[in-house]
């Protein structure tokens, strides 16, 4: 029986596919067909590889290069591209300065469902910050707090847990019963724990936010907008240890013999390079939702996400707007948080100056391939009296960039200062008489 080679074969076929058969060749050696039959399989597999091929190369080189040219006239015109979101409401945003880099209906109201749970952890971690209460503190589910549906840890009446292991299962599990229990401990009751949030939320100037719960089910009085948990997000990298939680992937609740082992429902901790928080949700009248936040090199943002229908499609359009901000966006860091900028005389303390220090870390966002000019402006007291607190406010530094202000942040005093005595305040009144007489 003669047997057909791709050698052979390629002669006949047409020059795109005679030259993919010489590639295959090339790569796999010769490959031998027993029959006219099978040398026809061949001739269709690869037309057919060559075609996929074709198509592919097409895609990966028109489809960057479509988007960077879409990327670039609408920036020409100064407005951000069209990422095509599959999203009702979406934001971008620089999480150092606030920044917005991109945004679609970002101040139409939706329902957060569990994405709430961010306000409830910054109330309990503020708490825990402010000595209110301790994280080793033991929580007592209430008969209340353990029925509640939806996500849930499955504690039980009467089950005690620190309120470290409760953050964890508002964090990691997005546990509702947990998030009462919480709501309780620290508000005395949900109703004013409630209220504790829309106070928090008029602070933080979510004035388009009202909360009727701790947990995000569904309530028609339970609504926010993409803007303001922007707002609530920044302020939330600002709290101690939040970002210690909302990073968990995994963490074994409950022990044998009923072992409960709580996986993250924020899929990108393991998905997204760089992604440390925050916080999914979901219900059928809000959609999927998703705050996320990831720090590359000095930048950080935050892309929010809501009213995604599509399953992990929450996950697939803060991805692209993280890939649009990552892309196309750099920080540069100009003071950091707690460095010393300066230096003020004191009058009546124990000491004649004192540091002041920066309050915040200070930067500029800009596009990667236009970092502009940027100037900063120190306004700070001249003078202090004694005596003085370590974080009092002294000044402000405020960051230009092509003298435009894009932001500020105070400048504080670094170290206390004690009022100084009589007698000290005489020594120096004295030396100062005499320099000015022998002068």
């Amino acid at each position: 029986m003669k047997k057909l080679t791709l050698e052979q074969n390629k002669n006949t076929l047409p020059f795109g596919e005679a030259f993919l058969f010489s590639v295959l060749k090339f790569l796999f050696g010769t490959y031998n067909a027993t029959n006219g039959r099978e040398a026809l399989y061949v001739k269709k597999f690869v037309s057919i590889k060559f075609v996929s091929i074709v198509l592919m190369i097409g895609l990966l080189l028109s489809g960057p290069c479509a988007f960077a040219e879409e990327a670039a006239n609408a920036n020409a015109a100064g407005n951000s591209p069209v990422l095509d979101m599959k999203s009702k409401a979406c934001i971008l945003l620089e999480g150092t300065t606030g920044t917005v880099l991109y945004e679609e209906n970002a101040d139409e109201k939706r329902y957060p469902a569990s994405v709430t749970k961010i306000m409830t952890l910054v109330l309990a971690l503020e708490a825990v910050e402010n000595g209110t209460v301790s994280l080793e503190d033991t929580i007592t589910t209430s008969e209340y707090a353990a029925s509640m549906g939806g996500s849930q840890v499955f504690l039980y009446p009467g089950e005690t847990r620190t309120l470290h292991e409760m953050l964890i299962a508002i964090a990691v599990g997005s546990g509702n019963d947990a998030s009462v229990a919480v709501a309780e401990y620290i508000g005395g009751s949900v109703d004013n724990f409630v209220a504790m949030m829309n106070q928090r939320a008029k602070e933080l100037g979510m004035n388009n936010t009202h909360f009727a719960n701790p947990h995000g089910l569904h309530d028609e009085n339970h609504y926010t907008t993409a803007r303001d948990l922007s707002l609530l997000a920044r302020h939330a990298l600002t709290v101690p240890k939040l970002l210690d939680y909302t990073s968990i992937y995994e963490y074994d609740f409950r022990p044998e013999p009923n072992p409960l082992k709580l996986w993250s429902t924020n899929r990108l901790l393991k998905w997204y390079d760089g992604v440390d928080g925050m916080k999914t949700g979901y219900t059928p009248e809000a959609g999927r939702n998703l705050v996320a936040t990831a720090q590359r090199d000095d930048l950080r943002l935050i892309a929010i996400v809501l009213g995604v229908k599509e399953a992990q499609g929450h996950f697939t359009e803060a991805m692209k707007l993280l890939n649009y901000g990552f892309n196309q966006f750099a920080f540069t860091p100009i003071i950091e948080k707690g460095a010393v900028v300066g230096e003020c005389k004191v009058l009546k303390g124990v000491t004649d100056k004192v540091n002041l220090v920066a309050g915040e870390k200070l930067g500029s966002v800009h596009k990667k391939t236009d970092k502009g000019e940027i100037t900063t402006e120190m306004q700070a007291e001249t003078e202090l009296i004694a005596p003085l607190k370590a974080g009092d406010k002294a000044g402000i530094a405020i960051i230009y960039q092509n003298g435009k202000e894009v932001g500020r942040i105070d400048l504080l005093v670094a170290e206390d200062v004690a009022k100084g005595s009589w007698f000290r305040e005489w020594k120096l009144m004295l030396r100062y008489t005499l320099f000015h007489c022998n002068s």
